[in-house]
């Protein structure tokens, strides 16, 4: 199930994120907070039920993105590892990038470490193209790639309904 973040998931997401990313890379606490604060930020946080009405629903990953002047920026994606690889990541990808092209941005950009081999195939899964590199980008010394989707193009492509 994806929904809207709701404030008190913070610290479980800041644990998956922790979970999902090295040191340096990983977000501290007042990054992850700021970003999901900023203006024309959102999140969408997936949950899977527990197996029973009464117990609590799990979040095992999470988006957060943002739209401003027609551009949208994928800043984060996190899928614990034990739910990898059955299409949520794609699902929260993809939600994201409906989101934004509902505040009209025609294209979307991300970074990724240039050592993350799976994260960068998994975006060109998804149409990304990567533009350039960003020496040192990470705290940790490691360079990030940064990849770009048109998003304007996709939506010609959709059939509506």
């Amino acid at each position: 199930m994806l929904r809207d973040f709701r404030p008190e998931d913070f610290g479980t997401l800041w644990e998956i994120d922790q979970r999902c990313f090295a040191p340096g890379i990983a977000y501290s606490r007042r990054e992850l907070s700021s970003y999901i604060r900023r203006q024309g930020a959102f999140t969408i946080v997936a949950e899977r039920a527990e197996g029973t009405i009464d117990t609590a629903a799990a979040i095992v990953g999470f988006i957060v993105a943002e739209g401003n002047r027609g551009v949208g920026h994928i800043i984060s994606i996190d899928v614990l590892p034990a739910n990898r690889r059955f299409g949520l990541g794609s699902q929260l990808l993809l939600v994201a990038e409906k989101r934004l092209r509902s505040l009209h941005c025609r294209t979307v950009a991300l970074e990724t470490a240039v050592d993350n081999s799976s994260a960068l195939a998994f975006y060109k899964r998804h149409g990304y193209a990567v533009l350039r590199t960003y020496p040192r980008y990470y705290s940790n010394g490691v360079d990030a790639l940064v990849l770009n989707k048109n998003l304007a193009s996709e939506a010609a492509l959709t059939p509506t309904a």
